[in-house]
């Protein structure tokens, strides 16, 4: 080999998993912002979260009852009850101050602050109150029903890391720990394009030997279940039509997406027009089934994803690799369908050099989840009962009947 020469990297007919580490090695998350609490759920942290203040704020009691001393009941019971003083009462929010003081008690309810001197607190059903004294039937030793000050979260804490997705329960952290508001990355904006001439808008007459552009809507139906604003369209077969939109969508946008062309005919023309382009390119069919004529670059240093045009293919393209790619720039540190484990129903068949994927549905029976593979006698129906995905991994030939495997779920159980 010739000094400072680079060995020749293969991009026709890669594996899927090199296809995958291909595609998240040339992606990076995109810029961040600002986002205020109301709309941070699902969105995906950029720096790491630091409480600004103590939760709680104080001691506060975990339970309606009376505020004491430990050592004034710690022999109570119903057989040698405790009578103490009544001092006073305490709301959760209250600003009275009371002391605790040996021989004498405070009603408190749940989330009130403890006063001073008390160390306990006595549940209301162990206790009665007549003028202004209290009966205790039950002790209570240091601590009890007390939740201490920042024992939900102290403040300088980190209560989110970086790359984090927020559920609702971390964004209530957030808010509880003294936010309003929160540094995420920005959710991608993804430009779609379907090509042919055969090719219909949704929402225009049905023309005969026409069909809908269906898997324009499944895939911008995707990007807004991850949070990511689609812009669609439908390109006829046109050198010149297809060059022009591809231009204009990826100055607007920060990663574009293609239906059909992708494969090797002569109407096939959204990769050589990518080349002309001067996109680079990172690799064009994997080695997988449905999904092979997959291709994927970047241009002008934003990702492009080329997907197929068969339905099956099309969205099984853009489940194992645009979708990946899209979370990553996104910023999701694992971007990937979730995943389960199953118990296949049927013995099922791969091949050696090559992996495939089988849409089936889940049910639950006792204490474990069943997949029964869908037999293809519709495209879309069947895609659309699908609620997981099951994988052959390449250089598996079966699967048998009875078998535990790992699913990708896309839909809820």
């Amino acid at each position: 080999m010739k000094a400072n020469s680079r060995p020749n990297i293969k991009k026709y007919d890669i594996p899927l998993k090199k296809a995958l580490k291909l595609t998240l090695e040339n992606i990076k998350p995109i810029k961040t912002e600002t986002v205020f609490i109301p709309e941070l759920a699902g969105r995906i942290t950029a720096k790491p979260v630091k409480s600004l203040v103590n939760t709680p704020s104080s001691d506060i009691s975990l339970k309606d009852g009376y505020a004491v001393i430990s050592a004034d009941v710690m022999n109570a019971s119903k057989n040698k009850p405790i009578v103490l003083a009544l001092k006073g009462s305490l709301m959760a929010g209250s600003s009275k101050n009371y002391k605790v003081v040996p021989g004498t008690a405070v009603r408190i309810m749940s989330g009130a602050t403890i006063p001073k001197g008390a160390d306990a607190v006595v549940a209301v059903e162990f206790t009665e109150t007549s003028n202004s004294k209290v009966t205790i039937f039950n002790h209570a030793e240091n601590g009890r029903n007390i939740l201490k000050k920042g024992s939900d979260v102290k403040r300088g804490e980190i209560i989110t890391e970086s790359s984090r997705r927020l559920w609702p329960p971390a964004v209530g952290l957030i808010a509880a720990s003294g936010h309003d508001r929160a540094v995420v990355f920005k959710n991608p904006s993804v430009s779609i394009i379907a090509t042919g001439d055969e090719i219909l808008a949704v929402g225009q007459p049905l023309v005969k030997g026409k069909v809908f552009a269906s898997n324009l809507v499944t895939i911008s139906s995707w990007c807004t279940h991850y949070g990511m604003e689609s812009e669609t369209s439908v390109v006829k077969d046109s050198e010149s039509e297809i060059k022009k939109a591809i231009k204009e969508k990826i100055k607007k946008s920060d990663s574009l997406i293609t239906s059909g062309g992708a494969w090797k005919g002569d109407r096939d023309l959204v990769v050589k027009i990518l080349d002309d382009l001067g996109w680079k390119k990172i690799y064009h069919r994997v080695k997988m089934g449905p999904g092979k004529a997959i291709g994927f670059g970047l241009l002008n240093s934003k990702p492009v994803f080329c997907l197929p045009g068969g339905p099956p293919s099309n969205q099984m393209a853009f489940l194992q690799l645009a979708l990946p790619g899209l979370l990553r720039l996104a910023g999701h540190s694992s971007p990937k369908l979730p995943e389960i484990e199953a118990v296949i129903e049927e013995t099922v068949y791969g091949q050696k050099d090559w992996t495939q994927f089988i849409h089936g549905i889940l049910r639950a029976k006792k204490d474990k989840i069943l997949f029964k593979p869908l037999k293809m006698t519709s495209r879309l129906q069947f895609m659309a009962k699908a609620d997981a995905i099951a994988c052959i991994p390449e250089g598996t030939e079966k699967i048998d009947n009875g078998s535990k495997i790992s699913v990708q779920l896309i839909s809820a159980l």
